[in-house]
């Protein structure tokens, strides 16, 4: 399939550059798969299109502040986004405003920390810093690794509001959007309506915000990423998929976890790393509901969702939220697919 299939228009003035007031007072855009009816509600008032025994299933990682700015030697400005720790003082990332990097260049970061390039593959680039930084460091001096469509600095509310309210596992390099929207009351209201909660941990990276650069989708090659499954969280998709109830997917993080983690006909606990693409044609094991954000043209997240409720009706489905004047993308309203 051509990646161009997957593409929409979009104002720019519906593309959100701050998160709602309130968490759960986002629109949302409810969309039925088996008739392609869609109704119009909020949020906060997603108890009411649950069904009572639900599986509700969160991505609890947390994202860290992995947008470095340093300085070229020859002065000009640098940035980069922390991937992924590689070893003691080694990390994976990728380059913002750093000219042609070749091996051996160096940048000067804050609290006289040098960074060194040891090598580049693909978009990713290796960094050894001296001495060690570590998260203290990151918090003092990294920013929230706000998406580039955000056409504004990180602001210190940024630090929680880009943030689930849930988060704990440290590893992130953006955060999981769909969960941006959940508030405490939100998940004990779902728990007394008869839904169930289970968390797995993916940190995202490149996997999830690299853009679809070839021109089939096919040809486009996904990043790894790491996650794990708890013990518990098998126990309950389990007895969820046993006995018929659905298992709803709270961002495209959850669904990468849980379909890559199901293997040989049952989900897997334990840790792993995925570069599980889906694309239309898929058969999902385990995910038969999905609550999600509205995502960029072209991106493998879309292609994801199309995946999951079709193509054309997807298409279809954001162009209504385009003309009813939903706001898009990760400080944007919400998207649940039944």
């Amino acid at each position: 399939m051509k990646t161009s299939q997957f593409s929409f228009d979009l104002p720019e003035e519906q593309i959100a550059q701050t998160p709602p007031a309130v968490r759960d007072a986002a629109r949302l855009l409810v969309l039925n798969r088996a008739t392609g009816g869609t109704f119009h509600s909020r949020v906060r008032e997603l108890t009411r299109w649950i069904e009572p025994g639900t599986l509700i299933v969160l991505n609890d990682t947390r994202v860290r502040k992995a947008r470095l700015f340093g300085t070229r030697p020859d002065g000009k400005a640098a940035e980069f986004i922390l991937l992924e720790r590689n070893d003691a003082d080694l990390w994976e990332a990728i380059a913002g405003r750093a000219g042609r990097l070749k091996p051996g260049a160096s940048f000067e970061f804050p609290e006289d920390v040098i960074g060194v390039l040891e090598r580049s593959d693909g978009e990713s680039r290796f960094l050894r810093f001296t001495p060690s930084i570590n998260e203290a460091w990151l918090e003092r001096n990294g920013h929230v690794p706000l998406p580039p469509y955000i056409k504004r600095p990180d602001l210190a509310a940024d630090g929680e509001r880009y943030q689930t309210v849930y988060a704990r596992a440290l590893g992130s390099a953006a955060a999981p959007t769909a969960g941006l929207h959940f508030t405490p009351r939100l998940l004990d209201e779902l728990r007394a309506s008869g839904a169930e909660i289970a968390w797995v941990t993916l940190h995202v990276g490149l996997g999830t915000f690299q853009p679809i650069r070839t021109e089939n989708i096919e040809d486009h090659v996904m990043h790894e990423e790491a996650y794990s499954v708890p013990a518990a969280t098998k126990s309950l998709v389990d007895a969820a998929l046993s006995s018929g109830r659905p298992v709803l997917a709270v961002g495209t993080t959850v669904v990468r976890t849980l379909e890559s983690a199901w293997k040989a006909g049952g989900l897997q606990e334990g840790e792993g790393r995925t570069a599980l693409f889906v694309t239309p044609g898929y058969a999902f094991k385990v995910v038969s509901r999905l609550f999600t954000n509205f995502h960029t043209p072209g991106s493998s997240l879309l292609v994801l969702v199309s995946a999951f409720a079709g193509t054309q009706r997807i298409l279809a489905t954001y162009e209504e939220a385009v003309r009813s004047g939903y706001r898009f993308f990760s400080y944007g309203d919400a998207m649940l697919i039944q």
